[in-house]
């Protein structure tokens, strides 16, 4: 039996796997510009030709892009699962918006679980400027500001799949990132006008689980997590239902004057 010979692997393949890796864990976000070459070249210890080489492999791959004069940029499309089109036909529909809650039930209750297994004080400080961001978006109740308040949540929750430690989960939250946030603002309003007490059951519930996060405690951080999308499902059931009932009386009272 014959022996080939041994490959030897190029230094540029190693920069590839630093790169590859930053991005999936989240180092490297869609749409970020790398650092200078020389300056990147520095920070790994290699030299530029060998930097420029990696560089050119990963746009070949679809992971990077180069502006002429502009610099390279992780490629945007990393980031969005959704196309804006589709976004727009997901915010509008009910049963769209009743699949997203199905689906965010299951997703958040997993990374609320591992990120109290696995948060780092790093992701501990991350969690809490979110939360704390979060808290005060709420506290302001500014009229209209559900736009902010939608960027915050979806900020959160995103800060929580990075505490995962898992790359599949965080950007499966990362291409949703928009959905998400969209969902916030479409809903809140009418979830504040059914309820009163929404705003204050909100806020308790994101600290509950922030602090079960933090101290480590994954069945109650999915718990919790569960008990949060259940909330949103049944307020805005009731609100749906209470749509259609509008809706249904107007239809009446258009029978009876016509």
């Amino acid at each position: 039996m014959g022996f080939g010979p041994v490959r030897q692997r190029r230094l540029s393949d190693d920069i590839v796997e630093r790169l590859e890796a930053m991005i999936l864990e989240g180092s490297l976000k869609a749409g970020e510009r790398l650092p200078a070459e020389r300056v990147l070249a520095e920070q790994f210890g290699v030299s530029r030709p060998s930097l420029r080489e990696a560089i050119q492999k990963l746009a070949a791959r679809g992971l990077l892009v180069s502006r002429q004069g502009g610099g390279t940029f992780v490629a945007e499309t990393l980031g969005s699962t959704f196309s804006d089109p589709l976004l727009h036909l997901l915010e509008n529909s009910v049963e769209a918006q009743r699949d997203l809650l199905e689906f965010r039930h299951t997703l958040e209750g997993a990374c609320a679980f591992y990120a109290a297994q696995r948060a780092t004080p790093v992701d501990h400080t991350r969690l809490r400027e979110a939360f704390e961001e979060l808290q005060r978006c709420y506290a302001a109740s500014v009229p209209g500001g559900g736009a902010e308040e939608g960027l915050a949540d979806a900020r959160f929750h995103l800060a929580i799949a990075e505490a995962s430690h898992n790359a599949v989960l965080l950007h499966t939250i990362k291409g949703l990132f928009d959905l998400l946030k969209r969902n916030v603002v479409t809903n809140i309003g009418g979830m504040y006008a059914q309820r009163t007490e929404t705003r204050d059951m909100l806020m308790r519930q994101h600290q509950e689980l922030f602090e079960a996060i933090v101290a480590g405690r994954a069945e109650e951080a999915r718990a919790i997590s569960n008990r949060h999308i259940h909330y949103v499902q049944e307020v805005l059931s009731e609100v749906q239902q209470e749509v259609r009932r509008e809706a249904r009386s107007r239809r009446r009272q258009s029978v009876q004057e016509g």
